[in-house]
């Protein structure tokens, strides 16, 4: 069987590491890259450090509007489908890299295997919400991390070729947090001591694109005063200029601005940090995996057990709420409960493969 992987964003190549290493023992992979993120810091480091085979193709789409983006995307990769002409399409999370793949098999009834499905916020608002739903619906194999996703498909009617697997981004966690503390010098680097940080990222729509929203964060982060290590994404970064905000970082002794930093040295800080501030669901997971007190600048999730399991609150907007967990937010009674499986979602996704080659 001959598989196509479609990627383009950071979260997506880790996912794709482990499941790539293990699919490669019994099918060939094609990897497309949509160049949905590109800079050096948000793809090649990742593939570089994750030892991921380098893309066959890399259709550099870059940034733009939804439409425009999921549009380019949507005819560059049917040209490659059309050309290579795979068994089975995977697609990964909710980017618009995942949507585009998905529609684009789906035109041309190839297979779609959609791993990290069933995941639901319950907010059409969001895009991610939209890219999950839609891909979803127009997917034969669903690979879900988590048995309350299962129920969000079966409540849409989506019971067919739905597998519960376990998630594959603690797959990778698993595989490479040992590696990441040989390799990284990340602590030594920014003179910090474990557990006495928080750590910040900020990249959604939501909180970005919303100038009210986001000056709030940053007015709680400079007037915290607790030490900070903010990675500060592209998207993020243009939005504080735009603000006039990221001065005011800058002038914060207490903050600590880098640019994107690499999945080794983001899981070291992950796991050492007092507390980290997030919008993203990936950090949510890696920090419930190491038992790091996650403070999310979200209404909702769709990672809700995290917070059934008291190792993570959502603040929302809510700028007196954010300040007051900052320093209030220590769960002694947080649970982990391996909700997300035990580090074998890959090999199961492969096996689950395997029958259906042979079906």
């Amino acid at each position: 069987m001959r598989v196509a992987t479609v990627v383009g964003a950071r979260p997506q190549f880790i996912k794709m590491a482990p499941l790539s290493r293990e699919l490669r023992k019994y099918f060939e992979e094609i990897v497309i890259h949509t160049g949905q993120h590109y800079d050096y810091e948000m793809d090649r480091i990742f593939f570089e450090q994750l030892n991921i085979p380098p893309p066959d193709y890399n259709l550099g789409v870059g940034s733009g509007f939804h439409g425009y983006q999921t549009g380019e995307m949507l005819k560059r990769i049917e040209d490659v489908l059309i050309k290579e002409s795979p068994d089975l399409v995977i697609v990964y999370g909710d980017t618009n890299s995942t949507l585009a793949g998905a529609l684009a098999a789906a035109k041309l009834r190839i297979r779609v295997a959609h791993v990290e499905a069933g995941l639901r916020c319950f907010d059409r608002t969001v895009p991610e919400e939209v890219n999950r739903v839609l891909t979803d619906h127009i997917s034969d194999l669903l690979f879900v991390p988590t048995e309350r996703a299962v129920k969000n498909l079966y409540n849409e009617g989506i019971k067919n070729g739905v597998y519960l697997t376990g998630d594959v981004m603690l797959d990778a966690l698993l595989h490479n947090i040992t590696i990441a503390e040989k390799e990284s010098k990340i602590i030594q680097e920014l003179g910090v001591e474990a557990k006495s940080y928080l750590l910040v990222t900020v990249h959604r729509a939501e909180n970005t694109d919303n100038r009210a929203r986001l000056e709030n964060i940053i007015e709680c982060l400079v007037k915290c005063k607790r030490k900070t290590i903010f990675p500060i994404h592209p998207r993020t970064k243009a939005f504080l200029e735009k603000y006039s905000l990221l001065d005011k970082l800058k002038n914060a002794d207490h903050i600590i601005l880098t640019k994107p930093l690499s999945y080794f040295d983001m899981l070291v800080l992950e796991k050492n940090a007092r507390q980290i501030i997030t919008d993203s669901g990936g950090v949510q997971k890696e920090a419930y995996s190491f038992k790091t007190p996650c403070i999310t600048l979200r209404k909702v999730t769709e990672w809700p057990e995290t917070v059934e399991d008291g190792l993570n609150i959502l603040v929302g907007d809510d700028y007196d709420l954010l300040l007051d967990m900052i320093w209030k937010f220590e769960p002694v009674g947080g649970t982990y409960s391996f909700r997300f499986g035990h580090g074998d979602a890959s090999s199961r996704v492969v096996q689950i493969m395997k029958n259906v080659a042979k079906a």
